[in-house]
This record gives C-alpha cells, sequence and structure tokens, in this order.
C-alpha cells in the first residue's frame, strides 16, 4: 500500500494554547489537552504534543530542534473572508491576502510557536 498523509504533529511547550490558536484559525475543535491534542480539518489531523512528553517517550528527541522552520499550509474557500474574522479575532497578520504569481490568493500568518501559517485558495 502506497503511504496515505494524515497529519503531523507539532510539538509544543503549551500544547492547550497552540491547540485553541489552531481551532479559532481553522474553525474546529479541540479534542484532547495536555500533553495531547489535536484538530481535525477534512483530510488531516493536526496534532498538539508537549515537549516534556516528547522528552519522556524519546530522551533527547528535542535536543536538536527549533521552531518556526517550515510553513503549515491550508486550502479555505475565501481567502479575504477569512482575513476578515482573523483580524476580528485579534490575530497577528503577517501577509494580508495576496495574489501570489502562481495562482493562490494566500494570507499568512504565525502561530504562538513561530511557525508561519499559510491559508489560501486557488486564484
Amino acid at each position: 500500500m502506497q503511504p496515505h498523509f494524515t497529519g503531523t504533529a507539532l510539538i509544543t511547550d503549551d500544547v492547550p494554547a497552540l491547540a485553541a490558536f489552531y481551532a479559532a484559525v481553522l474553525d474546529a475543535d479541540v479534542e484532547g489537552s495536555d500533553p495531547f491534542a489535536r484538530v481535525t480539518v477534512p483530510g488531516a489531523v493536526l496534532s498538539f504534543f508537549s515537549t516534556q512528553g516528547m522528552e519522556s517517550m524519546v530522551p533527547g528527541a528535542m535536543a536538536a530542534t527549533a521552531s518556526g522552520g517550515f510553513t503549515l499550509e491550508f486550502q479555505v474557500t475565501d481567502v479575504d473572508a477569512r482575513h476578515e474574522r482573523l483580524l476580528a479575532r485579534g490575530i497577528e497578520i503577517l501577509k494580508p491576502p495576496t495574489t501570489q504569481p502562481w495562482g493562490r490568493r494566500s494570507v499568512w500568518l504565525r502561530d504562538p510557536d513561530g511557525n508561519i501559517v499559510n491559508l489560501y485558495q486557488e486564484a
């Protein structure tokens, strides 16, 4: 069987805060709490696991890691409407809605751990 990507897990020092952030951005519900929570959206699950929990399972696993080194992308129906909802919730926007040369309209923001989130629609 070909591997089937189902989601990713973000390792964080503050599971409740990061899960709540993504639940607000993605209009989803949080399942679970510290040390493990998740937000489910169509097509994938975004999980959150505590740094301490990861270290207890695999000692030394977090020694060479850092936050903010990647971008999470989510396709949405209406970037401009999503942008307005994010502003109303007080979420800081890195880059307002912009149409990229490759045909996507995107709004960029940063999660509490420093990772970039790209919400986009095909233009």
